[in-house]
Protein backbone atom coordinates (compact mmCIF):
# COMPACT_ATOMS: atom_id res chain seq x y z
CA UNK A 1 0.00 0.00 0.00
CA UNK A 2 1.18 3.53 -0.73
CA UNK A 3 2.51 5.65 2.11
CA UNK A 4 -0.74 7.32 3.09
CA UNK A 5 -0.58 10.13 5.61
CA UNK A 6 -3.56 11.65 7.42
CA UNK A 7 -3.90 15.26 8.57
CA UNK A 8 -6.62 16.68 10.78
CA UNK A 9 -7.56 20.33 10.36
CA UNK A 10 -9.21 21.44 13.58
CA UNK A 11 -11.80 24.19 13.60
CA UNK A 12 -13.32 26.27 16.39
CA UNK A 13 -12.77 24.61 19.76
CA UNK A 14 -10.37 21.98 18.45
CA UNK A 15 -6.86 23.36 18.66
CA UNK A 16 -4.98 20.28 19.85
CA UNK A 17 -5.32 16.58 20.63
CA UNK A 18 -3.55 16.37 23.97
CA UNK A 19 -3.56 12.57 23.95
CA UNK A 20 -0.88 12.66 21.25
CA UNK A 21 2.23 12.33 23.43
CA UNK A 22 4.87 12.00 20.72
CA UNK A 23 4.87 15.66 19.68
CA UNK A 24 6.97 17.67 17.26
CA UNK A 25 5.93 21.11 16.06
CA UNK A 26 7.07 21.99 12.57
CA UNK A 27 7.31 25.50 11.16
CA UNK A 28 6.88 25.51 7.37
CA UNK A 29 7.24 28.23 4.78
CA UNK A 30 5.24 28.11 1.55
CA UNK A 31 5.14 30.23 -1.62
CA UNK A 32 1.78 31.50 -0.36
CA UNK A 33 2.98 32.64 3.05
CA UNK A 34 2.73 31.02 6.47
CA UNK A 35 0.09 28.47 7.50
CA UNK A 36 -2.24 29.14 10.39
CA UNK A 37 0.23 27.77 12.95
CA UNK A 38 3.04 25.29 13.39
CA UNK A 39 2.01 21.82 12.30
CA UNK A 40 1.93 19.13 14.96
CA UNK A 41 3.60 15.95 13.76
CA UNK A 42 2.88 12.92 15.89
CA UNK A 43 2.87 9.15 15.81
CA UNK A 44 -0.20 7.31 17.03
CA UNK A 45 -0.35 3.50 16.89
CA UNK A 46 2.73 3.55 14.64
CA UNK A 47 1.07 5.88 12.15
CA UNK A 48 2.45 9.30 11.23
CA UNK A 49 -0.26 11.94 11.75
CA UNK A 50 -0.41 15.71 11.34
CA UNK A 51 -2.63 18.25 13.06
CA UNK A 52 -3.20 21.89 12.10
CA UNK A 53 -5.53 24.28 13.96
CA UNK A 54 -7.26 26.27 11.22
CA UNK A 55 -7.65 29.43 13.31
CA UNK A 56 -4.30 29.07 15.09
CA UNK A 57 -3.83 27.92 18.67
CA UNK A 58 -5.85 30.35 20.76
CA UNK A 59 -8.14 31.20 17.83
CA UNK A 60 -6.67 34.45 16.54
CA UNK A 61 -7.36 34.15 12.78
CA UNK A 62 -10.74 35.23 11.38
CA UNK A 63 -12.30 32.91 8.76
CA UNK A 64 -11.65 35.41 5.95
CA UNK A 65 -8.00 35.83 6.98
CA UNK A 66 -7.12 32.12 7.07
CA UNK A 67 -4.30 31.46 4.62
CA UNK A 68 -5.95 28.39 3.10
CA UNK A 69 -3.38 28.07 0.32
CA UNK A 70 -0.48 28.04 2.77
CA UNK A 71 -2.27 25.47 4.96
CA UNK A 72 -2.80 23.03 2.09
CA UNK A 73 0.67 23.59 0.58
CA UNK A 74 2.31 23.02 3.99
CA UNK A 75 0.42 19.77 4.53
CA UNK A 76 1.29 18.63 1.02
CA UNK A 77 4.95 19.36 1.77
CA UNK A 78 4.65 16.96 4.71
CA UNK A 79 3.47 14.24 2.36
CA UNK A 80 -0.17 14.35 3.50
CA UNK A 81 -2.50 12.35 1.24
CA UNK A 82 -5.74 12.64 3.24
CA UNK A 83 -7.32 15.53 5.14
CA UNK A 84 -10.26 15.36 7.51
CA UNK A 85 -11.69 18.73 8.49
CA UNK A 86 -13.42 18.93 11.86
CA UNK A 87 -15.56 22.06 11.97
CA UNK A 88 -18.17 23.83 14.05
CA UNK A 89 -21.37 24.61 12.14
CA UNK A 90 -24.87 25.92 12.57
CA UNK A 91 -27.85 23.71 11.77
CA UNK A 92 -30.38 24.57 9.07
CA UNK A 93 -32.68 21.65 9.86
CA UNK A 94 -34.80 20.70 12.85
CA UNK A 95 -33.46 17.14 12.92
CA UNK A 96 -29.84 18.32 13.20
CA UNK A 97 -29.73 19.54 16.82
CA UNK A 98 -26.64 20.82 18.63
CA UNK A 99 -24.28 17.95 19.35
CA UNK A 100 -25.03 15.99 16.18
CA UNK A 101 -22.26 15.35 13.63
CA UNK A 102 -22.72 15.64 9.87
CA UNK A 103 -20.37 13.96 7.37
CA UNK A 104 -20.65 16.56 4.64
CA UNK A 105 -20.57 15.58 0.97
CA UNK A 106 -21.54 18.82 -0.80
CA UNK A 107 -20.83 22.53 -0.47
CA UNK A 108 -22.38 25.80 -1.59
CA UNK A 109 -19.62 28.40 -1.65
CA UNK A 110 -20.93 31.86 -0.71
CA UNK A 111 -17.52 33.33 0.18
CA UNK A 112 -16.25 36.31 -1.79
CA UNK A 113 -13.03 37.64 -0.21
CA UNK A 114 -10.69 34.66 -0.43
CA UNK A 115 -7.99 33.30 -2.71
CA UNK A 116 -9.63 30.15 -4.04
CA UNK A 117 -7.05 28.58 -6.34
CA UNK A 118 -3.35 27.86 -6.64
CA UNK A 119 -3.66 28.39 -10.39
CA UNK A 120 -4.20 32.14 -10.55
CA UNK A 121 -1.07 33.23 -12.42
CA UNK A 122 0.15 32.03 -15.85
CA UNK A 123 -0.88 28.40 -15.38
CA UNK A 124 -4.63 27.78 -15.53
CA UNK A 125 -6.30 24.61 -14.23
CA UNK A 126 -9.94 23.60 -13.84
CA UNK A 127 -10.50 20.70 -11.45
CA UNK A 128 -13.85 18.97 -11.11
CA UNK A 129 -15.71 19.73 -7.88
CA UNK A 130 -18.83 17.68 -8.65
CA UNK A 131 -18.01 15.37 -5.75
CA UNK A 132 -15.80 17.45 -3.45
CA UNK A 133 -15.30 14.87 -0.73
CA UNK A 134 -13.76 11.40 -0.80
CA UNK A 135 -16.30 8.60 -0.43
CA UNK A 136 -13.69 6.30 1.11
CA UNK A 137 -12.61 8.90 3.65
CA UNK A 138 -16.26 9.59 4.46
CA UNK A 139 -16.69 5.89 5.21
CA UNK A 140 -13.68 6.01 7.51
CA UNK A 141 -15.23 8.98 9.34
CA UNK A 142 -18.56 7.16 9.62
CA UNK A 143 -16.93 4.09 11.15
CA UNK A 144 -14.99 6.26 13.59
CA UNK A 145 -18.13 8.15 14.63
CA UNK A 146 -20.20 4.99 15.03
CA UNK A 147 -17.59 3.52 17.35
CA UNK A 148 -18.13 6.46 19.72
CA UNK A 149 -21.94 6.14 19.47
CA UNK A 150 -22.21 9.77 18.37
CA UNK A 151 -25.46 10.84 16.71
CA UNK A 152 -24.64 11.62 13.11
CA UNK A 153 -25.89 12.02 9.56
CA UNK A 154 -23.95 10.80 6.55
CA UNK A 155 -24.30 13.20 3.65
CA UNK A 156 -25.34 16.81 3.73
CA UNK A 157 -24.81 20.19 2.13
CA UNK A 158 -22.67 22.79 3.89
CA UNK A 159 -23.26 26.45 3.00
CA UNK A 160 -19.99 28.34 3.42
CA UNK A 161 -20.59 32.00 4.22
CA UNK A 162 -17.95 34.73 4.39
CA UNK A 163 -18.41 35.79 8.01
CA UNK A 164 -17.22 36.65 10.56
CA UNK A 165 -20.77 37.84 11.34
CA UNK A 166 -23.49 35.22 11.65
CA UNK A 167 -26.41 35.13 9.20
CA UNK A 168 -29.35 37.50 9.06
CA UNK A 169 -32.73 35.82 9.51
CA UNK A 170 -33.49 36.36 5.80
CA UNK A 171 -30.21 34.70 4.80
CA UNK A 172 -30.79 31.78 7.13
CA UNK A 173 -34.26 31.18 5.68
CA UNK A 174 -32.86 31.47 2.14
CA UNK A 175 -30.33 28.73 2.83
CA UNK A 176 -33.06 26.58 4.37
CA UNK A 177 -35.11 27.02 1.19
CA UNK A 178 -32.15 25.53 -0.71
CA UNK A 179 -32.47 22.39 1.46
CA UNK A 180 -28.95 22.89 2.80
CA UNK A 181 -28.12 21.10 6.04
CA UNK A 182 -25.50 23.15 7.87
CA UNK A 183 -23.76 26.51 7.64
CA UNK A 184 -20.21 27.51 8.50
CA UNK A 185 -17.37 29.79 7.44
CA UNK A 186 -14.32 27.68 6.73
CA UNK A 187 -14.61 24.63 4.45
CA UNK A 188 -14.28 26.77 1.33
CA UNK A 189 -11.92 27.30 -0.35
CA UNK A 190 -10.22 24.62 1.74
CA UNK A 191 -11.95 21.75 -0.08
CA UNK A 192 -11.24 23.30 -3.49
CA UNK A 193 -7.56 23.75 -2.72
CA UNK A 194 -7.23 20.22 -1.36
CA UNK A 195 -8.64 18.94 -4.65
CA UNK A 196 -6.17 21.05 -6.64
CA UNK A 197 -3.38 19.58 -4.51
CA UNK A 198 -4.70 16.04 -5.18
CA UNK A 199 -5.31 15.45 -1.48
CA UNK A 200 -8.38 13.41 -0.56
CA UNK A 201 -10.71 15.45 1.66
CA UNK A 202 -13.60 14.80 4.04
CA UNK A 203 -15.49 17.11 6.36
CA UNK A 204 -17.01 16.24 9.74
CA UNK A 205 -19.21 19.10 10.92
CA UNK A 206 -20.19 19.36 14.57
CA UNK A 207 -23.50 21.18 15.05
CA UNK A 208 -23.28 23.84 17.76
CA UNK A 209 -26.47 25.88 17.22
CA UNK A 210 -29.60 26.36 15.09
CA UNK A 211 -28.26 29.44 13.30
CA UNK A 212 -30.97 32.13 13.79
CA UNK A 213 -33.94 30.64 11.88
CA UNK A 214 -35.22 28.60 14.83
CA UNK A 215 -37.83 30.48 16.90
CA UNK A 216 -36.23 29.23 20.12
CA UNK A 217 -32.73 30.24 19.06
CA UNK A 218 -33.09 33.66 17.45
CA UNK A 219 -29.61 34.85 18.39
CA UNK A 220 -26.43 32.83 17.97
CA UNK A 221 -24.35 33.24 21.12
CA UNK A 222 -20.62 32.52 20.90
CA UNK A 223 -20.45 31.42 24.52
CA UNK A 224 -23.23 28.89 23.96
CA UNK A 225 -21.48 27.67 20.82
CA UNK A 226 -18.23 27.16 22.74
CA UNK A 227 -20.07 25.30 25.51
CA UNK A 228 -21.47 22.80 22.99
CA UNK A 229 -18.06 22.49 21.37
CA UNK A 230 -16.36 21.71 24.65
CA UNK A 231 -19.07 19.22 25.55
CA UNK A 232 -18.29 17.38 22.34
CA UNK A 233 -14.50 17.83 22.33
CA UNK A 234 -13.79 14.48 23.96
CA UNK A 235 -16.03 12.68 21.45
CA UNK A 236 -14.34 14.47 18.57
CA UNK A 237 -10.88 13.54 19.81
CA UNK A 238 -11.87 9.90 20.27
CA UNK A 239 -13.33 9.96 16.76
CA UNK A 240 -9.99 11.21 15.46
CA UNK A 241 -8.12 8.38 17.18
CA UNK A 242 -10.53 5.85 15.67
CA UNK A 243 -10.05 7.49 12.29
CA UNK A 244 -6.28 7.15 12.49
CA UNK A 245 -6.69 3.43 13.01
CA UNK A 246 -9.14 2.82 10.18
CA UNK A 247 -8.67 5.37 7.38
CA UNK A 248 -6.21 3.41 5.27
CA UNK A 249 -8.50 0.43 4.80
CA UNK A 250 -11.13 2.71 3.24
CA UNK A 251 -8.85 4.33 0.68
CA UNK A 252 -10.00 3.87 -2.89
CA UNK A 253 -7.01 3.63 -5.26
CA UNK A 254 -9.34 4.78 -8.06
CA UNK A 255 -10.44 7.94 -6.21
CA UNK A 256 -10.61 10.70 -8.84
CA UNK A 257 -8.73 13.08 -6.53
CA UNK A 258 -5.56 11.03 -6.84
CA UNK A 259 -4.74 12.26 -10.33
CA UNK A 260 -7.28 14.98 -11.07
CA UNK A 261 -4.62 17.37 -12.40
CA UNK A 262 -3.99 15.03 -15.32
CA UNK A 263 -7.07 16.44 -17.03
CA UNK A 264 -7.23 19.89 -15.40
CA UNK A 265 -4.33 22.00 -16.69
CA UNK A 266 -5.20 23.81 -19.90
CA UNK A 267 -2.22 26.16 -20.35
CA UNK A 268 0.14 25.24 -23.20
CA UNK A 269 3.52 23.91 -21.96
CA UNK A 270 5.47 26.69 -23.68
CA UNK A 271 3.51 29.30 -21.71
CA UNK A 272 4.42 27.81 -18.32
CA UNK A 273 7.34 29.80 -16.92
CA UNK A 274 9.89 28.17 -14.64
CA UNK A 275 9.08 30.73 -11.95
CA UNK A 276 5.45 29.63 -11.81
CA UNK A 277 6.33 25.96 -12.05
CA UNK A 278 8.66 26.41 -9.07
CA UNK A 279 5.88 28.12 -7.13
CA UNK A 280 3.56 25.21 -7.87
CA UNK A 281 6.13 22.44 -7.38
CA UNK A 282 4.55 21.10 -4.19
CA UNK A 283 0.99 21.31 -5.45
CA UNK A 284 1.39 20.27 -9.11
CA UNK A 285 4.98 19.15 -9.58
CA UNK A 286 3.77 15.65 -10.43
CA UNK A 287 2.22 16.90 -13.67
CA UNK A 288 4.22 20.03 -14.42
CA UNK A 289 7.56 18.24 -14.35
CA UNK A 290 6.61 15.51 -16.79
Amino acid sequence: MANNKLAIIGGSGLYDVEEFKDRKFIKINTPWGNPSDDILKTTFNNKEIYFLPRHGRGHFISPTKINFRANIDALKQMGVTDIVSVSAVGSLKEDLPPGKFVIVDQFIDRTFSRNKTFFDDEIVAHVSMAHPTSSGLMSACEEAIKKEKIEYQRGGTYVVMEGPQFSTLAESNLYRSWKADVIGMTNMPEAKLAREAEIRYASVSMVTDYDCWHPDHENVDVQQVIKVLLDNAAKAKNMIKNLINNFEKHIDPKDSTNNCLDVAIITAPEKRTQKTKDKLKTIAGRVLNK
